[in-house]
This record gives structure tokens, C-alpha cells and sequence, in this order.
């Protein structure tokens, strides 16, 4: 609470923080608002909690880890730059360097120099990270299904693919792999 307040300017209002068109900031969420924040937050934790679980149980893999080998085995020659994929997993450039820290004596990933950048380096998956990527899969996938998507319809699942990227697009990250290309699943093509 104290770090709350502490975050706040003297009008009450987040530092930094953007406001809705036509709400002031001082304005509480509508019930329907803080129901559909409360529901993202728990819905989220609960769904990945359970795929965690699972994955953890029946292939001794973590989430964030079968995440990490399954962007770098869509990804173009199956290489991200390290910054790259922590913005992709949702983790800190240490905490994905940790990761991959793990992975790679694992034998799951190495991480190769960027030669434009001295300072970068790529996680390349290794022919047994893709091998161990493809094991979990279906766990994975009969996961999100039992535990996301069986409480929705066909349109409801369209609708939230549709609506998940206004939020990266609003941001300026195009690349985010909440807006890639819907029909391929990849990231969109990068103009020349």
C-alpha cells in the first residue's frame, strides 16, 4: 500500500500513467471494468498455474522454459536475440538470460555472438531442444484447451485473438507475439 501511494502524485493520480479518453484518473473502475480486470488477473494465473503443473509433472519442464524452446523453434532460423525472447516470455533480460543459462547446459539451447552487436548475443535452439519442444506439446495444447478455451465458443476465441492485439499495437510493438500474423502464427514479415 505505502509503495502505492508512493507511486502516486499529489492529485492521487499513477506517475506516468496514461488516461482513458473521457475518465479521469481519479475515477474508479465501473463494476464491469474491475470485473473484467479481475478476471484477466485470475483467469491468467489460474490457467498458467495448471499449465505449469502439467508440464512440470509430465515432461519435468517448466512453463517459461517449454515457452523459450517453443518461441526459438518458430522464429526465423530458429534464433532470437536475447532481448527478443525475454520481451516474448514476459521476463527480464537477466531473468531470460538465467533461463537460458539453464537451457543451454541442459544442451536445449546455445547462445551464439550477434555479429552486428558485440553485446547481443542470439538463444539458438540445438537439434535436442527441438526434439525435447515437440515431447510436451501435447500436454501443452490439451492444457490451454481443458483450461482456457473449452469456456468459450468458436466467435468468443476470434473475438479475444482479435481484441489481445490492440494492446501491443497501441504500444508500438508490431512484433509482440500477441500481434503476429494470425494465419501463419509467426511474426509479421519485416519491411525491407
Amino acid at each position: 500500500m505505502a509503495a502505492d501511494r508512493q507511486a502516486r502524485g499529489a492529485d492521487g493520480q499513477a506517475k506516468g500513467a496514461v488516461q482513458p479518453a473521457g475518465r479521469s484518473a481519479r475515477e474508479r473502475l465501473s463494476p464491469v471494468e474491475l470485473r473484467a480486470w479481475r478476471g484477466f488477473l485470475w483467469t491468467h494465473l489460474t490457467v498458467i498455474r495448471q499449465l505449469d503443473a502439467e508440464l512440470q509433472d509430465k515432461h519435468q519442464l517448466s512453463l517459461t522454459s517449454y515457452e523459450v524452446l517453443l518461441y526459438l523453434y518458430q522464429a526465423p532460423g530458429r534464433r532470437l536475440r536475447m532481448s527478443e525472447l525475454a520481451d516474448s516470455v514476459l521476463l527480464s533480460l537477466s531473468g531470460v538470460t538465467r533461463l537460458v543459462d539453464r537451457l543451454t547446459r541442459a544442451g536445449l539451447v546455445v547462445r551464439e555472438p550477434c555479429l552486428d552487436d558485440r553485446r547481443g548475443f542470439f538463444a539458438v535452439l540445438t537439434d535436442e531442444g527441438r526434439i525435447r519442444s515437440r515431447e510436451p506439446a501435447r500436454t501443452h495444447l490439451a492444457c490451454i484447451r481443458a483450461h482456457f478455451l473449452s469456456a468459450y465458443d468458436d466467435a468468443d476465441v476470434q473475438t479475444m485473438a482479435e481484441l489481445w492485439t490492440r494492446i501491443p499495437l497501441g504500444l508500438g510493438r508490431p512484433g509482440h507475439p500477441a500481434a503476429w500474423d494470425p494465419a501463419t502464427g509467426r511474426p509479421p514479415r519485416r519491411s525491407p
